[in-house]
């Protein structure tokens, strides 16, 4: 059976920064968190930008679409970029360098969690009892992993990451609101925003820039497990909502523990199986779900990358070309049906 829309991306973007986390523990051993973390938003930035250079430069103005956000849209994007893009890296960056990878990796399933939390309470997305469960599931394991045996307090790493998660739930449903944007812009602006601040402050507080190889190799890591997942992440957001997004974005800790057990050789502990066992069980929930009643969609007009599917059936001029997915303004009119869905940008209704 086919995957959900959306359900893909998310999860190769949780691939794709699941294995970013041991990479970015090895090179902290040569780069100051603070300028590692600008690195990798800058090697994000610059490397979707040259995407999107090739893209209008191969395809012209099917390439175009909506390129930018309207300006309704950029008090979102910018508060975004703020706690995502700048706080969020730095709090991660300082995190793991007092934590164990793998335990890093894990604890990250906190983010999905944040990011639900605000979703409902905040944002009001719906949500039902096997989602909440799902939730609790992922929030215990945090729980042990954040735990240091024979303490009673939480490692000072293990706050750190927790705050880089909020800051990073913030990011997540804050984005959704201009997620019908081009993802590749968004996530390029992210980038080289987040890259630059991020730099700038490393270079201010006395950091100094690596030998050019590591500094090429951060940039990658950025641009594949920073830039490619989120412009992943994006896609899903348009097609998921936040919440569920988050859940099937959770599965990232699991790839990068595995990286960080495999390539670093990092114990394979009791407390680690516990925690990962809590966390696969909460995304298991979170997967199974199917979400199905009659629902009405209201007349609207807005502008996002689309296919002629059931939710748009509009007409086109003389002058379209029949390429698919394209971009433009268009109408939706009153529908009444019945089928599962997510609350995406055409499901936000109330329950």
């Amino acid at each position: 059976m086919a995957l959900p829309k959306g359900v893909g991306s998310a999860l190769l973007a949780a691939v794709l920064f699941g294995a970013s986390t041991p990479v970015a523990k090895f090179l902290l051993g040569d780069v100051a968190p603070v300028l590692l973390a600008g690195l990798f938003y800058a090697g994000s930035g610059s490397g979707l930008a040259l995407v999107l250079a090739v893209r209008h430069w191969t395809k012209g103005s099917h390439a175009a679409g909506q390129l930018w956000p309207s300006k309704a849209d950029w008090r979102w994007l910018a508060a975004a970029i703020g706690f995502g893009g700048i706080a969020g890296p730095i709090l991660m960056m300082l995190g793991l360098s007092s934590t164990a990878a793998s335990a890093s990796a894990l604890l990250l399933n906190l983010e999905a969690v944040f990011t639900a939390l605000l979703a409902w309470v905040v944002f009001r997305e719906n949500f039902d009892r096997r989602i909440a469960a799902g939730m609790a599931s992922i929030v215990l394991g945090g729980v042990i992993l954040a735990w240091t045996p024979g303490d009673s307090s939480i490692s000072t790493g293990s706050v750190l990451i927790a705050a880089a998660c909020l800051c990073w739930a913030l990011d997540n449903n804050l984005t959704r609101k201009v997620a019908a944007n081009d993802a590749i812009v968004i996530a390029c602006m992210k980038g080289l925003v987040a890259g630059g601040v991020n730099i700038g402050i490393a270079l201010a507080i006395g950091n100094m820039l690596p030998p050019w190889t590591l500094a090429t190799a951060a940039a990658f890591v950025g641009f594949v497990g920073y830039g490619i997942s989120l412009t992943l992440f994006v896609v899903a957001l348009r097609a998921l909502g936040t919440a569920r997004t988050g859940a099937f974005f959770s599965v990232a800790p699991f790839f990068g523990a595995l990286l960080a057990v495999g390539l670093q050789h990092e114990p394979l502990t009791p407390t680690l199986v516990a925690a990962a066992l809590l966390m696969a069980a909460g995304v298991l929930l979170h997967i199974t779900e199917r979400h199905v009643h009659e629902h009405e969609h209201v007349p609207g007009s807005h502008i996002h990358p689309h296919t002629h599917d059931e939710h748009h059936q509009h007409q086109h001029g003389a002058d379209w070309d029949g390429i698919e997915p394209h971009t433009h303004v268009h109408e939706h009119q009153p529908m009444r049906h019945e089928h599962a869905h997510f609350p995406d940008i055409h499901h936000r209704h109330d329950h």
